[in-house]
């Protein structure tokens, strides 16, 4: 037990982690980072405890927009736990609306 080398893989394996690069200024780079901000100004607005609906649509758009990344990158986890969410967010924005 250790931590793993990269001397352990065969050597395509260490060529590919040695020179993996996210693509940059792709639909899904942008989606997936203005997601992410979004995302995190709706959790900085979560633990001011002020804005309870702002924090549950931007959590949504956030979301939505992982959703879309999710699809792009055929990617199942993604889509799940963002659909999930989604949902989940859109049930308290309704209730929230309707005054419940």
């Amino acid at each position: 037990m250790g931590i793993c080398k990269f001397d352990q893989f065969d050597p395509i394996m260490k060529q590919l982690i040695t020179n993996f690069k996210t693509p940059k200024l792709t639909l899904d780079w942008y989606i997936k980072w203005t997601s992410s901000i979004i995302i995190l100004v709706a959790m900085s607005l979560r633990s001011s405890g002020e804005f309870p609906f702002a924090d549950m649509c931007l959590s949504f758009v956030g979301c939505a927009g992982w959703i879309a990344v999710g699809v792009i990158w055929k990617d199942k986890a993604i889509l799940i736990l963002n659909t999930v969410a989604c949902f989940i967010l859109l049930t308290g924005i309704i209730s929230t609306l309707a005054g419940t």
